[in-house]
């Protein structure tokens, strides 16, 4: 079995979250070092443009000391789903439970607030329905900043 080489890739890009500039470093599957090209291994914390296992290009970048993110050459059709616990004393966990059981892994930040996956082939109606139900339950608030296109025609039947 041959192993897969990662590297840690630094993304810099404006938040629509967070409002404001922000650096998160992920790890990539290095698919072609010498043209410069990755694979996405991580969920995105913050709502960059990027999805996992999407490609992208990087460079060295002297300034940052490290390979840095400069555009996406490949969508997989994946999305990122970020989901904040707004109700005080709410377990996350299981609401992130509940979500794996739909085949979308998530990654927790801290106590209130976790990145979800949602794969290509997820039909993204009903998980969308599920975050609404929990939304209008005053439980969560959640954002769509990478929505893939197959997800976006989920979302019109």
């Amino acid at each position: 079995m041959t192993e897969v080489k990662q590297e840690k890739v630094l993304f810099k890009y404006h938040s629509n979250v967070l409002d404001e500039l922000t650096v998160e470093t992920m790890w990539a599957e290095v698919i072609d070092k010498d043209k410069g090209i990755f694979k996405l291994d991580n969920i995105p914390f913050y709502g960059p443009l990027i999805a996992t296992d999407d490609e992208f290009y990087a460079e060295f970048d002297e300034s940052e000391q490290m390979l840095t993110y400069q555009k996406t050459t490949k969508y997989s059709g994946n999305s990122i789903v970020l989901v904040i616990i707004t109700q005080d004393e709410f377990d996350k966990e299981i609401i992130r439970d509940r979500f794996k059981e739909l085949n979308c892994t998530s990654e927790g930040l801290n106590d209130a607030y976790f990145s979800m996956e949602i794969l290509k082939d997820v039909d993204y109606f009903g998980i969308q329905k599920i975050l609404t139900e929990y939304e209008k339950d005053g439980i969560l608030e959640y954002a769509e900043p990478c929505l893939s296109e197959k997800h976006r025609e989920d979302l019109k039947k």
